[in-house]
C-alpha cells in the first residue's frame, strides 16, 4: 500500500512525518514540495493529486491550508489513497477541533498515535472516529479558534454570529469544556456546490448541484435522532443492493418539487420513513460524517447574474463593462465574491473604475497570465455593482477581441441560501429523561463549484 505519509505546510515545512516501509528516501517530503511549488505546467497550473518522479508515486490532498501526502512504489488505487489520506484530515480535526498547523504541532502525541492506530506497515485498518476512541487514550490541547482563520465551508459560520454559536466548527469530540462537562449539541450543515453556465445573453445554458448533508454530533450516549427532510422532496427508485436512489422522471414533476436525480445515505441511516415521511433515521456514530450526498440538474435560480459588454474605444483602446446582480434575497450576504475575466493577448495596461461608494471591493491584472479579477469582500441580496475595466492594447486592430475576453468565471460562498431549496424541517432526538434538552442547530451555506459566463 504506502510507503509513507507526511503533513506539509504550505511553506514546505514537515509537521507530521512516518515512514512506514523504508523502501523511499527520507528526503521525499523535500523532492516533492519542490516538484509541487515549481510546477511546470500551464500558465498558473497546479500540481495533480498523483504524479510520479524517479519511481515514486505521490499522492495529496489540501485540507485547511495543509498537505496531506503518500508516498507509494506500487500502484495502488489513486482514488484509495486519496480517500484514505481526506479520512486522516478528517479523523485529525475531529479529536483536535480545529486543524491547522498550530493544532498539528501542539498535539503531536496524540496525531502519532492516530496515525498508528489508523494504518499498520502502510495498510489502513480503521479510519472510523468512534471505532478509534478505544484506542487512543491522549487528551488533545485545545487552541484557541478564535485567534485563527478557519478554511473551507466551515468558515461561514462565523464565531460571534448571532445565528451559531463559537464553537460551531471548532470542538474535539473527546475533549470537555472548562468546566469538566460535555456540552450537548447536534449541527446539521446542508452544503451545496452549484455548477451554472450562461450564455453571452445571460442565459442558463448548464445548471447542476452536488449538495451533501453533514452531520457532527457532540450528544452522549448517541440517542437515535430522526432528520425531517421538505414534505415536497421527489426522488428516483431505491435499488434492492445499496442505499442509493436511481433516476426515475416519473417521480414528481409537479411544479416547486425538490427533485434530486440520484442519492446514497451513510451506512448508518435508516430509510423505513424515507419514503412516506422523508425522514432520515440514525444513530450518529463520533464526529464529522455526511448522511446524504444528493445530485440535482432541475432548473433552479441562479443567485448571481452577470451582465458584461465588450466595445472597442479606439485603435488601442477597448471596455469592458462589468454588472453583477445578486439575486437573492436582502437578507442574506455572500462573502467573498470574485470574478476573473481573461484579458486578450494583446492586453499590455489595465485601469479601473469602481463605483461611487463602493467598499470592500478590490481589482487587480496578472500580467503574466492576462486575467482581470475583481474580488467583493461582501455583496447583499438585491443589489448591483459594477466594475468598468479599460484596456490598453498593443495592436491597433483585434478582430477578435470578443473572443479572446472572457469566459467569465465566478467563486463565491453564501451563508444560509440554498439554491435547491432542500430544507431540514425538524430534528428529533429521543430523549432519555424530561429535562434533556441538547442544543439543535440547522445551517445553510452555497459554493460556487464552477460558475461560468460566456461573452
Amino acid at each position: 500500500m504506502i510507503s509513507q505519509f507526511f503533513v506539509l505546510s504550505l511553506r514546505g515545512d514537515n509537521i507530521v512525518f512516518r515512514d512506514y516501509r523504508g523502501d523511499v528516501s527520507k528526503s521525499s517530503a523535500e523532492i516533492f514540495f519542490r516538484k509541487v511549488k515549481f510546477w511546470k505546467g500551464e500558465e498558473g497550473e497546479e500540481a495533480p493529486p498523483v504524479f510520479n518522479v524517479d519511481g515514486v508515486n505521490y499522492l495529496h490532498v489540501k485540507h485547511s491550508g495543509l498537505l496531506f501526502v503518500a508516498t507509494t512504489r506500487v500502484n495502488p488505487s489513486p482514488a484509495l489513497v486519496l480517500e484514505l489520506l481526506q479520512r486522516i484530515a478528517r479523523v485529525a480535526k475531529d479529536y483536535l477541533g480545529v486543524l491547522n498547523e498550530d493544532s498539528l504541532r501542539k498535539n503531536f502525541v496524540l496525531v502519532y498515535e492516530l496515525l498508528d492506530e489508523m494504518i499498520d506497515f502502510g495498510y489502513p485498518q480503521t479510519t472510523s472516529t468512534e471505532g478509534l476512541k478505544s484506542f487512543v487514550f491522549n487528551e488533545p490541547v485545545v487552541v484557541d479558534a478564535a485567534r485563527i482563520p478557519s478554511l473551507g465551508p466551515a468558515a461561514m459560520f462565523i464565531p460571534g454570529s448571532k445565528r451559531v454559536p463559537g464553537t460551531a466548527v471548532t470542538k474535539s469530540v473527546v475533549a470537555s469544556d472548562a468546566s469538566g462537562n460535555k456540552r450537548e449539541e447536534v449541527f446539521v450543515d446542508i452544503i451545496e456546490k452549484i455548477s451554472v453556465t450562461f450564455n453571452a445573453s445571460g442565459y442558463v445554458l448548464t445548471s447542476e448541484i452536488d449538495g451533501t448533508i453533514q452531520m457532527k454530533s457532540y450528544l452522549t450516549g448517541n440517542p437515535e435522532i430522526k432528520v425531517g427532510l421538505s414534505d415536497d422532496l421527489a426522488v428516483g427508485v431505491r435499488s434492492n443492493n445499496n442505499n442509493t436512489f436511481a433516476p426515475d422522471y416519473s417521480v414528481g414533476s409537479g411544479v416547486g418539487l425538490v427533485v434530486l436525480d440520484d442519492c446514497n445515505f451513510h451506512e448508518s441511516v435508516r430509510l423505513d420513513d424515507f419514503e412516506t415521511e422523508r425522514a432520515l433515521t440514525l444513530v450518529p456514530p463520533d464526529g464529522e460524517f455526511p448522511i446524504m450526498n444528493y445530485r440535482m440538474t432541475q432548473e433552479f435560480k441562479p443567485p448571481f447574474k452577470v451582465y458584461p459588454v465588450i466595445e472597442e474605444k479606439g485603435p488601442f483602446k477597448a471596455e469592458i463593462r462589468l454588472t453583477v446582480r445578486a439575486d437573492f434575497a436582502s437578507n442574506i450576504t455572500a462573502n467573498m465574491v470574485v470574478l476573473r475575466v481573461p484579458m486578450p493577448k494583446t492586453t499590455t495596461r489595465v485601469s479601473f473604475v469602481l463605483e461611487e461608494g463602493a467598499v470592500g471591493q478590490t481589482t487587480d491584472f496578472k500580467e503574466s497570465t492576462k486575467v482581470m479579477e475583481w474580488c467583493c469582500r461582501k455583496i447583499v441580496g438585491g443589489s448591483d455593482h459594477v466594475l468598468v475595466a479599460k484596456l490598453t492594447l498593443s495592436q491597433e486592430k483585434n478582430l477578435n477581441i470578443k473572443k479572446e475576453a472572457g469566459p467569465i468565471s465566478m467563486t463565491f460562498t453564501i451563508p444560509m441560501y440554498n439554491a435547491s431549496k432542500l430544507q431540514v424541517k425538524y430534528l428529533q432526538i429521543v430523549k432519555k429523561t424530561k429535562s434533556y434538552n441538547p442544543h439543535r442547530w440547522v445551517r445553510y451555506v452555497t459554493l460556487a463549484n464552477s460558475y461560468v459566463i460566456r461573452t
